[in-house]
């Protein structure tokens, strides 16, 4: 060593020279909440931000490293103007997260990472220390409305478009869960047959039925096949999320048609003995037309009012003396297993006017006889 070194040359010649773009690995010797000093073997210490240890925003850097650890870093700026190393962590996390998922990519591999943004058209991953963005229309196999509630969620995906250079890595997650739908659909066909009693859950209501999901298929199940009794309406008897079961009443080809209407809960099959003729029964008024009302008797069963047994003087329609929920008593005068058809009469009930005239008199005369005993 010559004499004439000056005490920084000699001192740029105990330690190594590092350049910008090297890994270097360094010690710990500090840490903030914001930033962490790294000893690297060099003449100055090598410092990493918050911004430059990782991509999540606000992370309290006490609580990912000690005094103490080993940290592999890259080189961004030698010297950052105060006589300070500029280093990365994050960067060549990312450089190394790049080759990981280029072979994910490669291979097709499905991975699993946590969702740290939610955008307008989509949502971001942090896969392997980097970023994956997967669109909206990937994101599931259904209209998603509200993609907030994947926030913070851990989901599974595959690589379907890899470009780091102008920073385009697309996440599909769609795929797989058709991939995964298909596969249920096959087993799913595979078990079941008609009359089969199955359990699903409510997936969409509308004015017309209720689509159940019974893991990979949708079967529908009709307003009119969801009770023996009458249904104004599904949005009244369901709601989404629901746990149903149901009975498989038809499969043509992808298509199930379901049913609630159980056989050993037919309303019918005691019908015979509750509802004989000559039975005096009461229900309430479920609907009505011109020619007549129907009683509900119990729900699956309806009987017929006809407006000439409604009552002995003459009515021109039900709706006359009649509304809807009105409870009605009355005589079953026939009965139809076959047809299933009930007919009623509230008239056999009560007495024609002229044998109600005619009773007056006679009971006058015998109270007066009474007396007169």
């Amino acid at each position: 060593m010559s004499e004439d070194m000056t005490f920084e040359q000699m001192l740029d010649e105990t330690f190594k020279t590092i350049h910008t773009g090297e890994v270097v690995e360094g010690t710990v010797i500090s840490v903030k909440p914001e930033e962490i000093v790294l000893n690297i073997g060099y003449k100055a210490d090598g410092i990493v931000t918050r911004q430059e240890y990782s991509n999540e925003a606000n992370i309290d850097l006490t609580t990912v490293v000690k005094i103490g650890d080993k940290m592999e870093t890259k080189v961004l700026k030698v010297n950052d103007g105060d006589g300070q190393v500029v280093l990365t962590y994050k960067r060549l996390a990312q450089d190394k997260g790049n080759k990981r998922l280029e072979e994910a990519f490669n291979n097709r591999e499905v991975l699993k990472a946590k969702v740290i943004k939610v955008l307008d058209g989509g949502l971001s991953v942090l896969a392997e220390d980097t970023k994956v963005f997967i669109p909206a229309s990937l994101v599931s196999d259904t209209y998603e409305k509200d993609l907030g509630k994947y926030l913070d969620q851990e989901i599974e995906f595959v690589i379907t478009e890899f470009n780091p250079r102008r920073r385009r890595i697309i996440g599909d997650r769609k795929v797989l869960i058709r991939e995964k739908n298909e596969a249920l659909r096959k087993e799913l066909f595979e078990r079941i047959s008609v009359g089969d009693r199955v359990r699903g859950v409510v997936k969409n209501l509308t004015d017309f039925g209720a689509f159940i999901d019974l893991g990979g298929v949708d079967g529908l199940l009709h307003i009119s096949e969801m009770s023996w009794g009458h249904v104004e309406s599904p949005k009244k008897l369901f709601k989404v999320g629901d746990e149903v079961e149901v009975l498989i009443k038809d499969i043509n080809g992808s298509k199930v048609a379901l049913s609630m209407k159980f056989p050993d809960k037919n309303p019918w099959i005691n019908a015979g003995d509750k509802y004989s003729v000559g039975n005096i029964v009461t229900g309430r008024v479920a609907r009505m037309t011109d020619f007549g009302a129907f009683i509900e008797l119990e729900p699956g069963i309806d009987a017929l009012l006809h407006v000439s047994q409604i009552a002995h003087n003459h009515i021109d329609k039900p709706s006359d003396v009649l509304k809807t929920g009105d409870e009605v008593t009355a005589k079953v005068v026939d009965f139809d297993e076959a047809d299933k058809k009930i007919s009623l009469s509230v008239k056999q009930l009560t007495a024609p006017p002229e044998e109600e005239a005619a009773d007056g008199p006679e009971s006058e005369s015998a109270e007066e006889s009474t007396a007169e005993e």
